[in-house]
């Protein structure tokens, strides 16, 4: 199997422009590792399974187990509101629950500090945007808990609340409760100085493999922001099989479907997407896309098994990952296969 999907991604990498790091487990073990390509293509150097990478939307099943544990600490409830934590929030009836779950109803933040925020070369935090929201309201897609509509301001909002609850920063604890204790010592939030170490992460490009360069809103936190490798990525899915972060009946609330409306092909439960497979399986991914990076985390507890890509060309090579899942989970004679697109690799956290 590792010399098939050594010759799967040898392909992506010289014909379909894919340029990156991939791990593949089952039974929890590697059976495939691999970096394709350059970290910086004006440098020319090469990548390696220990570059970090920004990872755009799988950051959310992060701050989703952030929020996971102080509720188990009783230090929140899902079904508190955020004026709990945020007392001039200006929106009512929002609960950490409808954030988790994308039902707040709330407008991206990506696209109205485009408009309110009055300096672009300044960067822009959290507690930024609460005040821009507070100041100027901007109107909500929907009424909470009436749509599920895919809400990147929902998770900057709980990693505020995650500082709020905790006392400390939102990257402080991560640190100190998730990326120390599981050893993910390649693993932090995004900050000027960790980010300017290019001999450890991975520069962001275009699909023309031009350079992209941060901008104010890589300052927000939550939705987006944490910076990983494949490697440490392993040590994360190895962690979810156990009770090191919080109980096994806790962290099954994240893998349950909450879409009131069913949709035959996906669902959403805690920082994670559920989908079924051609051959039957359900897994839980998570796919990103930020400035230049493209991100894609799959896990299917049936096996142990999980597919880890991270790419810094967003080029588009991602949506090529249906043939690794219908090599690593082949359709058994009997089983009818789903729809098509049901394993085709969904773009999210993009800006036009």
């Amino acid at each position: 199997m590792e010399s098939q999907l050594d010759s799967i991604f040898t392909h992506l990498h010289k014909r379909k422009g894919f340029n990156g790091t991939v791990l593949v487990t089952k039974y929890d073990k590697v059976i495939y590792k691999g970096a394709f390509g350059f970290a910086n293509f004006k440098r020319r150097d090469s990548l390696n399974t220990h570059t970090a990478f920004q990872l755009a939307s799988v950051s959310k099943q992060f701050t989703a187990m952030a929020i996971m544990m102080l509720k188990e600490q009783g230090k929140l409830s899902y079904e508190d509101s955020v004026q709990q934590f945020i007392p001039n929030f200006p929106y009512k009836g929002i609960t950490i629950r409808q954030l988790l779950t994308h039902r707040s109803g709330l407008s991206n933040y990506t696209y109205f500090s485009d408009e309110l925020w009055p300096d672009r070369r300044v960067p822009i935090t959290n507690e930024d945007v609460l005040d821009l929201m507070e100041a100027h309201q901007p109107r909500p897609y929907y009424p909470p808990n009436t749509h599920y509509d895919y809400s990147n301001t929902g998770y900057f909002l709980l990693a505020s609340i995650v500082a709020k609850a905790s006392g400390m920063p939102f990257s402080a604890f991560m640190e100190k409760n998730i990326f120390g204790p599981l050893q993910m010592k390649n693993t932090f939030t995004f900050s000027d100085s960790l980010v300017s170490q290019t001999d450890k992460v991975a520069t962001g490009h275009t699909g023309g493999r031009r350079k992209r360069y941060p901008d104010y809103l890589d300052t927000v936190l939550g939705d987006k922001g944490i910076y990983s490798t494949v490697e440490d990525l392993y040590k994360w899915d190895q962690a979810l099989y156990t009770d090191k972060l919080v109980k096994r009946e806790t962290l099954e609330e994240a893998f349950t479907g909450s879409r009131l409306k069913k949709n035959k092909d996906e669902d959403y439960g805690f920082g994670w997407r559920i989908r079924p497979l051609d051959n039957g399986d359900t897994v839980v991914y998570h796919a990103g896309l930020w400035h230049g990076y493209t991100t894609y985390l799959l896990r299917n507890p049936k096996d142990h098994s999980a597919l880890i890509v991270l790419s810094n060309v967003s080029n588009g090579s991602l949506r090529h990952l249906k043939e690794i899942q219908r090599f690593l989970y082949p359709v058994q004679q009997g089983i009818t296969p789903v729809e098509e697109n049901a394993t085709a690799v969904p773009v999210v956290n993009a800006k036009p």
